[in-house]
């Protein structure tokens, strides 16, 4: 099927265009959740659930959704999550994810598990870049990744805290499927497995890496060794939101994992209000999950988060287009935002309160 630029009119056509292109178990990977894939829709369906409603008859002349976020300026409050892999979309990867990110002036998190080195990421565009890392077992390792990022220009650490054991992901199993290690780590610590009914390959894999015991204190632990600022990612409850700041967490991202963790976990969009009002001014709040359309960012915005993340969108815009791909994806939410702040009458962020939600 051949698809002109006019055809991708929003971020589900990328998807449908990008599963026409990919092979289908790499399509099954990307898109693919735990168990039985009840999370994937949930976040959906909590925003398309909210209201907004929008005050008129202001001065919309200009909209301006520009932010900061841990002080770097964006022009949006909309980030690229930390997702792994990204060869599997296109053989540039996450060199061209990088390009296509800084063509738009914003923020990637690079996962650790990355098709390509932390080195050559960062030095394939200029830009903001966080480097993520998974509760590592091996502390001296996570030191090294650290040491890598810092002396890379990464600018904060985004630690996945809800992460320690690996999830029952059936499409996975029925594809059989399997991806190399990351050239990030050595090939001993994470050596290659594939998904069967039995999980024990993968199980294998994951409890060797990462630490099942890790508590808290690994967030004070990995802050005590990095001037850069930490991001705590996967947190659901306000509870551990604030345990999350007394480690010394400089933000936290509201986040199920993307559905690919534990399923039927609360929305993030739901428990955004509850981890901001945990949180108040001591840190910074971002969130992910499901976000396809500009009002869900307003949405999201006026609940008290500073800016949200997209994963599966910029694979979908990767595998269609490359670093152009991403570029597209990332400007077209930006436009829907700018879009629906008009119509709300928010000239700028400060305008998006939570008056504007029901």
């Amino acid at each position: 099927m051949t698809n002109t630029v006019n055809d991708l009119v929003n971020l589900d056509d990328y998807e449908t265009r990008a599963r026409e292109l990919l092979d289908p178990a790499a399509y099954d990977y990307i898109a693919g959740g735990a168990d039985a894939e009840v999370s994937l829709g949930l976040p959906r369906r909590a925003l398309d659930a909210i209201r907004l409603r929008p005050r008129v008859m202001t001065d919309i002349t200009t909209c301006d959704p520009s932010t900061t976020v841990l002080g770097h300026p964006v022009p949006a409050p909309i980030l690229v999550a930390p997702s792994g892999d990204h060869g599997i979309a296109h053989p540039d990867g996450e060199l061209a994810t990088a390009r296509g990110a800084a063509d738009t002036g914003t923020v990637m998190v690079v996962s650790s598990g990355s098709t390509y080195p932390l080195e050559e990421i960062a030095a394939a565009a200029p830009g903001p870049r966080w480097m993520h890392l998974p509760l590592l077992r091996d502390r001296d390792l996570a030191v090294q990744l650290l040491r890598r990022a810092e002396t890379s220009g990464y600018s904060a650490i985004c630690l996945t805290v809800d992460h320690k054991v690996m999830a029952k992901r059936e499409r996975n199993i029925r594809n059989r499927w399997s991806t190399p290690p990351s050239p990030n780590f050595p090939a001993a610590a994470v050596p290659r497995a594939e998904w069967d009914v039995t999980g024990a390959a993968m199980r294998k894999r994951f409890d060797g890496l990462l630490d099942r015991s890790a508590t808290w204190s690994y967030v004070s632990w990995l802050a005590e060794r990095t001037s850069l600022p930490v991001v705590a990612k996967g947190v659901l409850a306000g509870a551990d939101a604030t345990l999350a700041v007394a480690a010394g967490a400089a933000a936290v991202i509201v986040s199920d994992h993307g559905g690919r963790q534990l399923d039927t976990a609360v929305p993030p969009i739901e428990a955004l209000p509850e981890v901001v009002a945990a949180v108040g001014d001591r840190a910074e709040v971002y969130v992910d999950g499901g976000f396809r359309r500009g009002t869900d960012v307003l949405k999201a915005l006026a609940l008290g988060a500073r800016a949200v993340l997209i994963g599966r969108p910029v694979l979908w815009g990767l595998a269609v287009d490359g670093p152009a791909g991403v570029s597209a994806v990332l400007l077209m939410l930006r436009d829907e935002l700018e879009t629906a702040m008009a119509m709300c009458g928010a000239a700028g962020l400060a305008g998006v309160t939570k008056e504007l939600v029901r």
